[in-house]
């Protein structure tokens, strides 16, 4: 096998994304092939104290990258040799984690002199539907709704995209996590709050949607008014009606998404839609972007949580820095 090339002499990417709580790797073709993708959570870890604890991933990201890393590549069936190209995310995020992935990206690639991109973890999620067997052709909407960003995209080509509206406040996933904490769910409260939802009536409660006929979202007032529909039930009443109050809550959410995709399809003259980041696993969501009339790309679910493939599918359309240019490449909590 030539040096650079990995699966059928395919030339490949090495990918790495530490940005939160899970550690990430990943081995993708130029040509947009998926040929590995890992993924190991720190979900229980963190579980015990209601939400991520920076430090502690940091240091769980350091025991780990190695073990993933060599992971991905035995599931390609390559070694290092065959990588042609590394690619890391540099940001957003927590600072201590994406350190971790910066770092190991850099030994890997200085150590045989290849070149490295760094890459916005924003960017991965819009082009996840990239990825081959039905990639996504531009031009097409990306909403994007994760634990820590909420906004609606136009990509013109997949090396960029334009932000046509975003949230003024809380992320959507941010919005279900305290939901479901305020509900008394466990942790991650979204895929929680999910599964009560089901058992609900949506109807049950009148939340509030952000204002129509703007691109923008806002979730703060959603959140306070579950606060106070909780309160004013009192304790056991919430309880026995937690399933409603999911229910009612999530379809508040979802709905000013999709009326949002809806707009934007519209006044951008769009037929193609896709979404990505955490929410985009949530089951109500998945449904109701389908009946928009366009066509849509909902990514397999563990392509919308943090994941090193779309860390590599955004590589294939960045800038590589030649060695040694990046070994003063640092890692960037927010990225303007």
């Amino acid at each position: 096998m030539a040096h650079g090339a990995g699966p059928r002499g395919q030339r490949v990417i090495l990918a790495l994304e530490t940005s939160c709580d899970d550690t990430c790797a990943a081995v993708v073709s130029e040509h947009g092939e998926l040929h590995s993708n890992v993924v190991a959570s720190q979900g229980l870890l963190h579980a015990r104290y209601g939400g991520v604890v920076p430090e502690v991933a940091s240091r769980r990201h350091l025991e780990l990258v190695d073990a993933v890393t060599a992971d991905a590549l035995e599931r390609a069936s390559i070694g290092l040799d065959d990588v042609a190209t590394v690619a890391v995310t540099r940001g957003p995020g927590l600072i201590g984690a994406l350190l971790v992935g910066v770092s190991s990206a850099k030994a890997l690639a200085a150590t045989r002199r290849l070149p490295l991109v760094p890459v916005d973890h924003l960017h991965g999620h819009v082009v996840a539907s990239t990825l081959e067997p039905d990639p996504i052709e531009p031009p097409y909407l990306c909403l994007v709704a994760s634990g820590g960003h909420t906004f609606l995209a136009r990509v013109d080509e997949p090396s960029a995209y334009q932000v046509l509206g975003q949230t003024l406040d809380d992320a959507a996933g941010e919005a279900f996590d305290k939901g479901a904490r305020l509900l008394g769910l466990g942790y991650p409260g979204g895929p929680e709050l999910d599964r009560l939802a089901r058992e609900g009536d949506p109807d049950a409660f009148a939340f509030p949607r952000s204002a129509p006929g703007q691109l923008d979202l806002s979730f703060s007032g959603l959140k306070t008014s579950l606060l106070y529909a909780v309160r004013s039930l009192g304790e056991a009443q919430a309880r026995q009606r937690g399933a409603d109050l999911a229910a009612s809550y999530q379809r508040a959410i979802v709905e000013a998404l999709v009326q949002r995709a809806r707009i934007a399809l519209e006044r951008e003259g769009l037929e193609r839609l896709a979404i990505g980041g955490g929410v985009a696993a949530n089951s109500e969501l998945r449904a109701d972007v389908e009946r928009l009339g366009v066509a849509v790309w909902v990514p397999a679910l563990e392509l919308c949580t943090d994941n090193a493939a779309m860390i590599g599918a955004a590589a294939r359309f960045g800038d590589p820095l030649d060695y040694p240019d990046y070994l003063g490449l640092d890692a960037a909590a927010r990225i303007a």
